[in-house]
C-alpha cells in the first residue's frame, strides 16, 4: 500500500463556474447558441415545464442551470427587462 493513503488530500474546484442566476443564465446562453440552439426557446422551454433536456449538457450546461431554482431564473428575467425598460424611458 502507498504512504499517501493516511494523508489528508485536498481537491480544488474550478472557481470559474457561474454562482448567481444571472451568470448561469448567459453561460447556459452561449452553450446553447454554440450548438446552434434558439437559446431564448430552449430556456423559455425549460422554464415553463421544467424539462432539464430543453438545455444541451454541452459545456455542463445542463448541470449548471439545476443548480439554479427556475424561479430565480424567472425572476432575472424580469429583472433585466425592467432595468432595461426604465433606462429607455429615462
Amino acid at each position: 500500500m502507498s504512504d499517501q493513503m493516511g494523508e489528508t488530500r485536498s481537491f480544488a474546484f474550478p472557481t470559474d463556474t457561474p454562482d448567481s442566476a444571472k451568470e448561469v443564465i448567459q453561460y447556459v446562453y452561449e452553450a446553447l447558441k454554440a450548438k446552434g440552439h434558439d437559446p431564448i426557446m430552449q430556456l423559455v422551454g425549460y422554464i415553463i415545464s421544467g424539462d432539464p433536456t430543453y438545455i444541451t449538457s454541452y459545456n455542463n450546461a445542463r448541470s449548471l442551470i439545476r443548480r439554479v431554482e427556475r424561479d430565480e431564473i424567472l425572476e432575472e428575467f424580469v429583472r433585466f427587462y425592467v432595468e432595461q425598460h426604465e433606462k429607455k424611458l429615462r
